[in-house]
């Protein structure tokens, strides 16, 4: 159990990494609004979902 919560802080980080990588200048400028998206995705989904696991955990269920 505490791999798979490591696994989901893991995913928050990535999408705080993809929210902070430095595209201008390269090739990929062009897809800087994609990855804020994905970026925004995986933290509010990693998120939402850790903290409906943490309520299921305190609720014992």
């Amino acid at each position: 159990m505490d791999r798979f919560i490591l696994l989901l802080v893991a995913g928050i980080l990535s999408g705080f990494a993809l929210l902070r990588v430095p595209l201008a200048g390269t090739f990929l400028a062009s897809v800087s609004p994609v990855t804020d998206i994905i970026g925004i995705l995986a933290i509010l989904i990693f998120s939402l979902f850790l903290i409906y696991k943490g309520t299921m955990a305190i609720l014992g269920k």
